[in-house]
């Protein structure tokens, strides 16, 4: 009968032990992980929990911040205050570039019958100007917001929701930054057309000079043609500044419609 010696034994002791112990390891570890991975997907819907009941408080878009302050660790709420932020920010974007287009503040048509020959000379120059400015603003604009974007997808990305949501918020902002660019080029354009109209009014004005007569506020032409020609481009003008009028009421609605996007972004 063959004998086993001590030494031979213990080192296959040893290895069963290692062996015993690196397996309660791994066993921990992995436990470890499937708790951690459960308590993420916990704290990922209570997070959109939370964020569906902050929302259902909030009726603008002013009043999310104040849910924010709730749940300042929501990451979800932070993602929707960043993009109230950037519509606040493409929105100002806009009204500066609209503010932007006139080298000065223009007189209303009807404010010009006192006006010289030479202002009105210079007030044709501006309102050229003007309608050139109106011409060319649309590409700064979408740079405007193209750079926006940029620095927004930076900054969602670094609240680590998760690629799928990212990607999901972002096709929302491109949803909305179309819908801004669309509504900012009418804008323009309805600007451009009011320049124009206004400029061959007042061009009308400059030709006639010392031969209209205005009486009641309203100017009089000596020839019928100049004065049709006066009362299609002023009646182009009116017209021009309604629907300016009318793209505000547009714009006022498009920013008032986002909440109920960012919305039916939790769902």
């Amino acid at each position: 009968m063959e004998s086993v010696s001590e030494q031979s034994v213990n080192p296959r002791r040893r290895l069963a032990v290692v062996l015993l112990l690196l397996g309660f390891f791994v066993a921990v570890c992995l436990g470890v992980m499937y708790v951690a991975g459960d308590l993420t997907r916990l704290q990922a819907a209570v997070s959109e929990r939370d964020s569906r009941a902050a929302l259902d408080q909030v009726k603008g878009p002013e009043q999310l911040d104040e849910a924010l302050k709730r749940y300042p660790s929501n990451r979800l709420l932070k993602m929707l205050a960043l993009a109230s932020n950037d519509a606040t920010e493409i929105d100002a974007a806009a009204q500066r570039l609209l503010s932007d287009i006139e080298p000065r503040a223009l007189p209303k048509l009807d404010e010009v019958s006192a006006s010289s020959r030479g202002d009105l000379d210079a007030l044709r120059r501006d309102l050229k100007t003007a309608e050139g400015n109106a011409a060319t603003s649309e590409a700064r604009y979408i740079a405007l917001t193209k750079a926006a974007r940029d620095k927004l997808e930076n900054d969602v990305r670094s609240l680590n929701v998760g690629d799928g949501r990212v990607s999901s918020f972002m096709a929302m902002i491109d949803e909305r930054h179309a819908a801004w660019t669309a509504l900012t080029s009418k804008m323009l354009a309805s600007r451009a057309e009011y320049y124009n109209a206004y400029e061959r009014c007042v061009a009308l004005l400059v030709r006639d000079f010392g031969i209209y007569k205005v009486a009641n506020g309203q100017f009089v032409f000596p020839f019928q043609s100049a004065a049709n020609s006066y009362n299609r481009a002023a009646a182009t003008t009116a017209a021009a500044a309604q629907r300016s009028s009318e793209l505000n009421d547009e714009r006022t609605k498009l920013r008032q419609s986002q909440l109920g996007r960012w919305k039916e972004f939790l769902e």
